[in-house]
C-alpha cells in the first residue's frame, strides 16, 4: 500500500465539536502551535511534525533523514547514548522520532512536573544530536535488517513496485529506508546534512494537548524549538505527478498464494469532491465486512481472507489504493472481480448503503478520541493537511451532505477500471502481464 499515513490521519479526525476547545498559540519566538488544553491529569503530550521528511533527502543519499531520524535518540550534546536513554526514563518522560515520506515526526510526552526537564532533553536531541561513529553503524545495522526483509516480504515487494510505477523520478517511487548500497555510503556528514535539510522552524506544525496554559505551551515551545535553524537548507518537494496506467504488473514468486496490490487516481483532501470520494470508499472496500468488495470477494466466494481500499492522501501525490491475498489458482477471478466492482460505482449506491455509510462514518468517531497523546496527533495533522480550526465542528455535517448523486459524479471521475494498475507477487495462474513491466525474482 502507498501513501497511507495520511488517510489515516484523516481518519482520526472527527471528534464531537463539544468535546474540545482548540486554541491557537503563537510562541514568543513566532512558533505556532494548537493547543487542547485539559487540567485533570499532570501530563503533557506534544506531536511536532517538520514538512518534507524524507522527501528531502539529497540526490544520490537516499536513506539520509530516515538514518538521521533514527539517530536522534542515540545521544545529544553531553549525553551518549545510553546516558541520553537513562535521563529520559529519570523523569518518566517519552520521546519518539518517526521519518516518512511527508514528515519527519517528534512526539513527546511527560508528567506536568518534569516538562521543562524533558523538554531540554528534547532540544538537545534536535540542535546538538551526537552521530556517534558507533551509533550510526549500530542504526545503520537496524535499517539494513529492514531492507534485507522487505526484500523478502511480498508485501513489501508490491508496495514498492506500486510506487516505483506511480511516482516515477519523486521520492515517493522509492523506500524512505534507501537502498542497502545508499545506506552503506552515509558518513556522518551525511547526517548532519539531512538534519539541516529538514529539522528548521519554517516547516514545523505543533499539535499540543494536556495539563498546560498558552502561555506555557508558547515557553516551552521556544524552549524545544528555539534553538533551530528558521529556514531547512533544502526546499520542500515538488508536488508528484501520478505516472500510473492501467494493466498487470506479476512479479514471479514462489509461494502457494499471490499478493494482489492495485491504485489509481486520488485526491487531495482540498478537493470539493473529498467527502463524497470518503464515503464511496467506505462502501467500496473501506467499511470491513459491509464494504462491496469484501461481500462479493470473500463472502459470497471466497478467494481471500480480506479485503480493502483506502483515499492515500499524501502532501504531494494522492492514489486510490487497495490489497488483498489469495491463492494462485483463484487470483485471477478476484482481480476480474475488483475490476468489475470498480466500475460498478459509477452506475451509482443505493439509498441504503449511502445511509449505512455515514451512519458508521459519524458515529465511530469518538471512540477515537482517547487521550492527549492522540488529540495532540490529531491537531497537527489537521494543520499539515490544510485543515480549519472548527473542522471538528463541520466535519460531521460534510458527511452528511454527501448524495447518491455525489457519490456517482466521483465515481464516475476516478474509479475508471482501465486506469486500475495491478501489481500482483506471487504465481498466479491464468494471468499474464499488460505490459513490459513484469519483474522476475
Amino acid at each position: 500500500m502507498i501513501r497511507v499515513a495520511f488517510a489515516a490521519v484523516f481518519a482520526l479526525l472527527a471528534l464531537p465539536a463539544q468535546a474540545i476547545e482548540i486554541q491557537e498559540v503563537i510562541s514568543p519566538g513566532g512558533i505556532e502551535a494548537w493547543l487542547v488544553e485539559d487540567e485533570s491529569i499532570p501530563f503533557v503530550a506534544l506531536d511536532i511534525q517538520f514538512r518534507g521528511g524524507a522527501s528531502l533527502d539529497a540526490e544520490g543519499k537516499r536513506g539520509a533523514v530516515n538514518l538521521m531520524t533514527g539517530l536522534l535518540e542515540e545521544g545529544a550534546a553531553k549525553r551518549n547514548a545510553t546516558e541520553f536513554a537513562q535521563a529520559v526514563a529519570d523523569l518518566g518522560a517519552r520521546l519518539s522520532f518517526d521519518a516518512g515520506d511527508d514528515t519527519v515526526s517528534v512526539g513527546f510526552q511527560s508528567l506536568s512536573e518534569n516538562r521543562d526537564e524533558a523538554a531540554d532533553l528534547l532540544a538537545e536531541a534536535l540542535t546538538q544530536p551526537r552521530f556517534d561513529d558507533d551509533a550510526i553503524e549500530r542504526v545503520r545495522a537496524q535499517v539494513q535488517a529492514i531492507i534485507r526483509s522487505e526484500a523478502t516480504d511480498p508485501n513489501s515487494i508490491a508496495a514498492k513496485e506500486m510506487a516505483a510505477q506511480a511516482w516515477g523520478d519523486h521520492p515517493y517511487a522509492t523506500s524512505v529506508n534507501g537502498t542497502r548500497e545508499s545506506v552503506a555510503k552515509l558518513g556522518r556528514q551525511d547526517l548532519v546534512a539531512a538534519k539541516n535539510r529538514v529539522l528548521a522552524r519554517d516547516r514545523v506544525v505543533v499539535g499540543a494537548a494536556g495539563d498546560i496554559s498558552a502561555e506555557e505551551l508558547g515557553l516551552l515551545l521556544d524552549r524545544i524549538l528555539g534553538g533551530l535553524p528558521e529556514t531547512g537548507t533544502a526546499p520542500l518537494p515538488e508536488d508528484a505527478d501520478l505516472q500510473l496506467s492501467g494493466g498487470t504488473t506479476v512479479i514471479d514468486w514462489n509461494s502457494p498464494q499471490t499478493v494482489v496490490a492495485f491504485a489509481g487516481p486520488g485526491l487531495p483532501i482540498d478537493d470539493p469532491d473529498y467527502f463524497a470520494a470518503y464515503v464511496a470508499n467506505h462502501i467500496l472496500g473501506g467499511g470491513g465486512f459491509s464494504s462491496r468488495l469484501m461481500e462479493e470477494i470473500r463472502e459470497k466466494r471466497g478467494l481471500t481472507y480480506g479485503i480493502g481500499t483506502g483515499l492515500a492522501t499524501g502532501l504531494y501525490g494522492q492514489t486510490w489504493q487497495g490489497g488483498m491475498a489469495g491463492s494462485n489458482q483463484t487470483t485471477a477471478e478476484a482481480v476480474e472481480l475488483i475490476r468489475q466492482e470498480w466500475a460498478k460505482m459509477s452506475e451509482g449506491v443505493t439509498q441504503q448503503e449511502l445511509a449505512d455509510a455515514k451512519t458508521y462514518l459519524t458515529g465511530e468517531y469518538p471512540l477515537r478520541f482517547d487521550g492527549n497523546g492522540r488529540i495532540a496527533s490529531i491537531l497537527a495533522g489537521m494543520q499539515l493537511i490544510g485543515l480549519p480550526i472548527d473542522y471538528i465542528d463541520t466535519r460531521n455535517a460534510q458527511v452528511e451532505a454527501v448524495t447518491v448523486e455525489d457519490v456517482t459524479r466521483v465515481a464516475e471521475r476516478l474509479l475508471d477500471p482501465e486506469q486500475l494498475r495491478f501489481v500482483l507477487v506471487g504465481q498466479p495462474e491464468g494471468i499474464e502481464p499488460t505490459t513490459a513491466d513484469a519483474t522476475t525474482n
